[in-house]
């Protein structure tokens, strides 16, 4: 009796006899596995790092697929930051305002100008050395708190002021904001734009148009020449002969001295036109992308989320010329 109890027990509870395991329990393993396997990041977490991707799909077989290359991330400040970081001064209508960089360390300086929803009409000068202005700047705004003009300066081998003159009348103040750059923050984000964007050949006395989406919310703009003077105009049109924005531009050398821009562009229709002003012998060459554009929502209806992303997308769908 003690022997048929003995076999008995042996037969259950061991696994290796009858070859069965119906009484066995292994630790469950999908604890170790889900985490290498199944990653999804959603649209927050995209602006977070940086990319262009708004997630991560899922492959048939229960992993991710490869992410979408990391799009080129052109600095944020040019947008809003620098209205809360940079000191602002209000210079009135007819009035004069001047900023002085005496490091060397200085390589490009940022502008930002706005109004409280009236036109803007000002000069921007480039002061280096007595009676050398090697760029200027007319500026005309439709309404500078919809459209609030941001663009970098380069100023290099120190010893540089910029001059920001209001040329409105006294009933049209606006607001100014200038900040240096010390860490090439700026250099960096001209480099990636000029490496990644293609360059269009705008001849002397010629013009380029790139018609946005509306899902466009902002435009940048970088203008260069092999080290030759630089003389254009950007307009940005909304609907037949309406200018919205007007920049009239003049550089010394526009190789050592690029010009970037970052240009909104509230609402449809929106045509940013580049032309160059400078005779035949003098072509520059431009890259007009999109810089802000605003993100698609998740629900089925199609309709548009308040998230947005900064950087350099794949433009073909949102501009033609």
């Amino acid at each position: 009796m003690k022997l048929s109890c003995a076999l008995l027990a042996l037969c259950v509870f061991h696994p290796n006899v009858w070859e069965t395991t119906s009484f066995s329990i292994q630790a469950p393993t999908t604890a170790r596995t889900v985490k290498g396997s199944l990653q999804m990041s959603t649209y927050s977490d995209s602006l977070t790092r940086g990319s262009s991707a708004t997630s991560t799909p899922l492959g048939t077989a229960g992993e991710a697929t490869a992410a979408a290359p990391a799009a080129q991330v052109v600095n944020p400040k040019l947008t809003t930051n620098i209205w809360e970081t940079a000191s602002l001064v209000t210079v009135q209508g007819g009035s004069l305002k001047t900023y002085s960089f005496k490091s060397d360390n200085v390589k490009f300086v940022q502008v930002a100008l706005k109004t409280e929803g009236r036109p803007l009409n000002a000069n921007i000068d480039l002061w280096q050395g007595p009676d050398n202005t090697p760029q200027k700047m007319g500026i005309y705004i439709e309404d500078g708190s919809k459209r609030p003009f941001s663009a970098v300066i380069a100023t290099p081998r120190g010893q540089n002021s910029v001059a920001i003159r209001n040329t409105g009348q006294v009933e049209f103040p606006l607001d100014a904001c200038i900040e240096a750059d010390v860490n090439n923050g700026y250099a960096s984000a001209i480099e990636s734009l000029s490496s990644k964007a293609k360059a269009e050949t705008v001849q002397g006395g010629s013009l380029k148009t790139y018609a946005f989406d509306s899902s466009v919310e902002s435009v940048q703009i970088l203008l260069k020449t092999d080290g030759r003077p630089m003389n254009a105009r950007i307009e940005l049109l909304q609907g037949p002969n309406n200018n919205k924005q007007v920049l009239e531009l003049y550089i010394e050398d526009g190789l050592e001295r690029p010009f970037f821009a970052v240009i909104e562009t509230p609402g449809v229709g929106n045509v940013v036109k580049v032309v160059n002003t400078a005779p035949i012998e003098f072509p520059m060459t431009a890259r007009v992308e999109p810089y802000r554009i605003q993100a698609p929502s998740d629900d089925a209806s199609g309709g548009w989320s308040d998230d947005e992303s900064t950087g350099s997308w794949d433009s073909s769908p949102f501009y033609g010329r």
